[in-house]
């Protein structure tokens, strides 16, 4: 864990550990007040930290999207008011400083159709050598169930063996984005590839002493990385290409792993609505499943009905730009 380098150094960790003790996560926070510290780092007069200015140079200057700098200038205005209701003697300087703009922001929407071509090329890629078999196969599974079951993506990386109930076809996924715990059937079809997985697993190791679900080394927890990579090399081999766009004030999304949740709950809802389904019944049970506290958040899931729509909405707008 890399340590703070300005003059604010103690007081960030003091901050970060006092949060922890309130019982919260200390990585996004961590993440925001890093790119704080080193803005502080670089300045030649740490001094005017204290004037509100220095926060609005601060804000204009990090080249981050709009919805970040406002989430980090968030973050160390708390930090700031820490410190101003430990110390009581100085106002904290970012408490009248806004936010940027925020522009909308429309994610890549994978079609059904796209989703299952890009299965199959991560399906393509697991190689039949015993050494690295469990783990490509791994691999292909953790991006099946963000696909199948809107998983984020570190959900299924940290599930482990007692997670997965065979019987009843389910995950338990505990203390995720917003410290829920939730109970969710799998597809039958997902149940089955797992099963396979974990006699494959049970025959190819002896002594198997990994509690964790998925494996790439018998001690080990898989990465992030190692799933964004294949991900993308898939997104690649099937032939999308869609970079992320900044046309007026939309940002369009490029194809991320975070793309197969949106996905899934867009076709979701709309294959429910094919159906006959009402939305605002489905979209509480769809909330849930997801793992949303309050189905609002579902809801900007939703911003596009479909993988069409998003592609007509980009193109719309970009003959519009080019035609101004």
């Amino acid at each position: 864990m890399k340590p703070f380098k300005s003059v604010l150094n103690r007081e960030l960790e003091a901050f970060i550990a006092h949060r922890k003790g309130l019982g919260y996560s200390d990585r996004l926070i961590r993440s925001q007040l890093r790119t704080f510290d080193k803005y502080v780092k670089v300045q030649p007069d740490p001094s005017s930290i204290w004037n509100p200015h220095f926060y609005v140079k601060f804000r204009n200057e990090i080249g981050l999207e709009p919805s970040t700098v406002n989430t980090t200038l968030c973050t160390v205005r708390c930090f700031f008011e820490y410190l101003r209701r430990k110390h009581n003697h100085f106002n904290n300087p970012l408490k009248d400083v806004p936010g940027l703009p925020q522009r909308a922001f429309i994610p890549f929407i994978f079609s059904p159709e796209q989703v299952e071509l890009l299965l199959d090329a991560v399906c393509g890629r697991i190689r039949q050598k015993q050494k690295i078999f469990l783990r490509d196969l791994g691999e292909y599974l953790v991006i099946l169930l963000l696909a199948r079951c809107g998983l984020r993506i570190n959900e299924p990386l940290r599930l482990k063996l007692k997670d997965y109930r065979s019987d009843e076809k389910t995950i338990y996924i505990e203390k995720t984005k917003f410290k829920k715990d939730r109970l969710i059937p799998i597809p039958k079809s997902v149940a089955q590839q797992i099963d396979n997985y974990l006699s494959s697993r049970a025959a190819l190791i002896e002594h198997d002493m990994n509690p964790n679900l998925f494996i790439r080394w018998v001690k080990s927890k898989r990465g992030e990385q190692r799933i964004r990579i294949l991900f993308h090399d898939a997104v690649h081999q099937i032939g999308i290409r869609s970079p992320r766009r900044v046309i007026g004030d939309t940002t369009f999304g490029n194809p991320t792993p975070h793309s197969l949740r949106h996905s899934f709950a867009i076709n979701t809802l709309r294959s429910a609505i094919a159906r006959k389904q009402s939305p605002w019944n489905v979209l509480p049970v769809l909330a849930d499943y997801m793992g949303h506290v309050e189905y609002r958040h579902t809801m900007k899931y939703l911003r596009v009905v479909d993988a069409e729509s998003r592609t007509r909405l980009l193109n719309f707008a970009g003959t519009r730009r080019d035609e101004s």
